[in-house]
């Protein structure tokens, strides 16, 4: 006898046509800064955005996009959580739920819950696109997300240097294992625009990311140049995308919602 698919369980939110995973397999490569900021991309693009922040042993969030003092509130009639707005964006996340510095000190059948209370329970409404920013590694999150909702696409987030590439190229198996379309690639950190001539510096050794990218068929979403004020306008929680519109920066956050848009149409 087979064994059971366990991914034939899946359910779509009902009202969201489009759920893109945003990963990179590695911490600390600026993938919920670009789940941040390609969220507010599609949003200004005209699409009806939510961003649920999946991280949940780090959240990030909620201090990204300034709304750490606002709380989701329970609706009485759907017994559902009404959705953080921000800057048009509904968000969720558990660092709406706990204090900042807590710990959330859970193993997997929490997780799953958790996950599955943010998928089923909270009231998206209508939404084109839903981000998922998703934490690092190949584990309970990811896994729960591919079987309990039909992921339209993973976004797989990665700087220059091969010792990130390696383990992006561990979540790119990953998804392709439990059957989510891979989007692209986006190269964060690609690269610091010289303020005296405006040439090109490279800030991070260049490692394999474009031969392997070409190698497998991964279609380069865009590059995003370095610059200090991309994690300021974080630290802030106020965007890129929103705190200067015509930098460098949130203009190709603003290519890669383009690339999205035509390979997810609504």
């Amino acid at each position: 006898m087979a064994a059971p698919n366990p991914f034939e369980k899946q359910t779509a939110i009902p009202g969201v046509k489009h759920i893109i995973a945003v990963s990179s397999g590695k911490g600390g490569v600026g993938k919920s800064t670009v789940a941040t900021n390609l969220a507010m991309a599609l949003g200004r693009k005209g699409g009806k955005v939510g961003l649920l922040d999946a991280d949940i042993y780090g959240p990030s969030i909620p201090r990204m996009l300034g709304s750490l003092a606002q709380k989701p509130q329970i609706n009485p009639d759907t017994n559902q959580l009404e959705p953080v707005v921000r800057y048009g964006i509904k968000l969720m996340s558990i660092g709406f739920l706990v204090e900042e510095g807590a710990a959330v000190v859970w193993r997997g059948p929490m997780l799953f819950k958790a996950m599955d209370q943010f998928l089923r329970d909270v009231n998206w409404g209508e939404l084109d696109y839903l981000v998922v920013d998703l934490p690092p590694g190949t584990g309970d999150i990811q896994l729960t997300l591919a079987q309990k909702v039909p992921v339209s696409g993973a976004v797989m987030v990665s700087t220059p240097q091969n010792v990130a590439l390696v383990d992006v190229k561990k979540a790119v198996d990953m998804f392709a294992r439990v059957n989510v379309p891979l989007l692209g690639m986006v190269e964060n950190m690609a690269y610091m625009i010289n303020p005296a001539n405006g040439e090109k510096m490279q800030l991070f050794p260049k490692g394999e990311i474009d031969s392997y990218a070409q190698s497998k068929g991964i279609n380069k979403l865009g590059e995003i140049p370095f610059n200090p004020s991309v994690g300021l306008a974080c630290e802030a929680g106020i965007p890129i995308v929103e705190a200067n519109s015509n930098g460098a920066e949130a203009q190709a956050f603003m290519k890669i919602a383009d690339e999205i848009r035509e390979l997810l149409p609504v």
